[in-house]
């Protein structure tokens, strides 16, 4: 029970914080409006496209949103040394970071149904498998926090993160399937965008909005579970050997 106390406090602290700020309330729902209107508008080819980009719409707005947001989280705090206080706690290293990360997740999530909310005023959203949806928003979300908590502790200015983050963003924007096939891309990149743990999570999301994916379901969700894993297991092994002396 004590150690669920300390989680609800790190994340309730940090809603406070950073995440429940009028600014990033707003950020974090201007940003998916403005993706998802871009998209809409120069799709231009009648509400059918509105479904066929909502998937890669919602993509986006949960990688943006939740690596943005880590980024200023972990790295701001370990330059004030705010974070070092935290390791005092009496709580395993482990569970810390959960907590700690757990605040982007929400905020991911929540920026994912943004677009969705907009779709719904144009187009009938009735034949989506919200169960398999849903899923799948959690756990995109969870998977490009740790890949920010991984970027953010690779580095130690937030405009560093920031920089950084964009070297991993905007390519997974054309690689991973969000708005672009990727049997259409060329053969040297197919390679890349199978590396890439998003393209996973897109498959799945296509699946569940038009039906149309490229891999097994099962191979998607297992991948991402190791994606998750792997990328939560090397920032935790990163912290421990740069930040914790």
């Amino acid at each position: 029970m004590k150690l669920w106390i300390a989680f609800w406090n790190i994340l309730v602290k940090d809603m406070r914080t950073y995440y429940l700020k009028p600014p990033n309330i707003s950020w974090g729902i201007v940003f998916p409006l403005a993706w998802t209107g871009m998209f809409f508008i120069k799709s231009g080819s009648g509400l059918e496209s509105i479904l066929h980009l909502l998937p890669g719409v919602v993509g986006i707005s949960i990688l943006f949103g939740t690596t943005s947001m880590l980024a200023v989280t972990v790295t701001f705090e370990k330059k004030n040394r705010s974070f070092e206080r935290l390791l005092l706690a009496p709580i395993p290293f482990e569970f810390l970071m959960l907590a700690k990360t757990s605040g982007a997740i929400l905020f991911g999530i929540a920026n994912a149904f943004v677009p969705v909310a907009m779709a719904a005023f144009f187009i009938d959203l009735a034949g989506i498998a919200w169960g398999m949806f849903t899923c799948a928003v959690v756990l995109i979300a969870v998977v490009s926090t740790f890949l920010g908590l991984f970027i953010a502790v690779a580095v130690r200015e937030v405009f560093e993160a920031q920089t950084f983050s964009n070297f991993f963003r905007f390519p997974m924007v054309f690689l991973c399937g969000l708005f672009f096939p990727i049997d259409r891309l060329p053969v040297f990149l197919k390679p890349l965008s199978f590396i890439l743990p998003l393209t996973y999570g897109a498959d799945i999301l296509h699946g569940a909005v038009h039906g149309r994916h490229i891999l097994p379901f099962a191979l998607d969700w297992l991948i991402l579970g190791i994606a998750c894993a792997s990328l939560f297991a090397v920032s935790l092994w990163n912290i421990q050997r740069k930040w914790i002396v």
